[in-house]
């Protein structure tokens, strides 16, 4: 039995590779340029950060030993925030001296987030949008389909939350919250917003490179193998799928820091049209 010639064989391959390529290269386009453009930034801010003392740990030592009944009170206020009276933004604070959070209270704030009405309606709505651009062709279409790409998606939300708001934070002694900073030029608020996926607050009142965002996305990533059809598996979809995380995660910083902003105009525009 004669083996075909080797040329054939390598066209074929060269063709699929190419195929796969161009169907994820978007996707990698994406993780490379979220990388290489941040990471200077990055960088420079994890710097001034780790060499320059916080003047706000003591005051945070202090709160959370305290562990007032107004702390507590805040905090559940922060907890319960809504954009546009609706959209969770739980892990949103605007006190740079606020106290670190306790593992239980880090579980908490995963839980709440996590398990959201609106949190499992997005889900919903995503999975619907994935069945109609018929992603993920593995799972099928109907109801069996739609209930497949429903679960996937609930489990990247879950796991995601899970590894980054709880199990690294309350490991690496990592504070998940989003610190909004409110105020100042915008170029500069614009950067810090971005880069704030990468650097966090820690536990002991400085900040560091957010190991917790960077360990949750891969992690989850590696998970979601488990559940996607076999097409959709592999190191390289893995890799993608932790680089669209962060990407998502940085643009939710940017949202959660000009939001209020938006808002306040918004509502100043309101009270100064005439009344009919």
């Amino acid at each position: 039995m004669e083996l075909s010639s080797g040329k054939p064989f390598d066209d074929r391959h060269r063709s699929a590779a190419l195929d796969l390529l161009g169907e994820h290269s978007l996707k990698y386009v994406i993780c490379l340029l979220l990388f290489f453009g941040l990471l200077p930034a990055v960088t420079a801010a994890a710097q001034q950060a780790n060499s320059t003392p916080d003047p706000a740990s003591a005051a945070q030592g202090d709160r959370a030993k305290k562990g007032s009944e107004p702390e507590k009170e805040i905090e559940k206020n922060e907890q319960s925030q809504r954009a546009l009276g609706v959209l969770p933004q739980f892990g949103v604070t605007s006190r740079n001296d606020a106290p670190p959070l306790t593992p239980k209270q880090k579980f908490h704030l995963f839980t709440k987030s996590a398990f959201d009405p609106v949190t499992i309606g997005i889900v919903g709505l995503q999975a619907g949008i994935s069945q109609a651009g018929d992603e993920f062709p593995g799972y099928g279409q109907g109801a069996q389909g739609y209930g497949k790409r429903f679960g996937a998606s609930f489990a990247d939300s879950v796991s995601s939350g899970f590894w980054v708001n709880f199990l690294y934070p309350a490991i690496l002694k990592e504070d998940p919250r989003y610190f909004r900073m409110g105020e100042g030029n915008t170029i500069h608020r614009l950067r810090y917003s971005l880069t704030q996926e990468f650097i966090c607050h820690t536990d002991k009142g400085g900040r560091s490179f957010s190991w917790s965002n960077t360990l949750g996305a891969l992690t989850g990533g590696g998970l979601s193998n488990i559940y996607y059809p076999p097409s959709d598996r592999g190191f390289g979809l893995t890799m993608s799928r932790s680089g669209v995380a962060m990407l998502y995660g940085s643009m939710a910083g940017l949202f959660d820091e000009f939001w209020p902003d938006i808002n306040r105009k918004f509502h100043k525009h309101q009270k100064t049209q005439p009344a009919p």
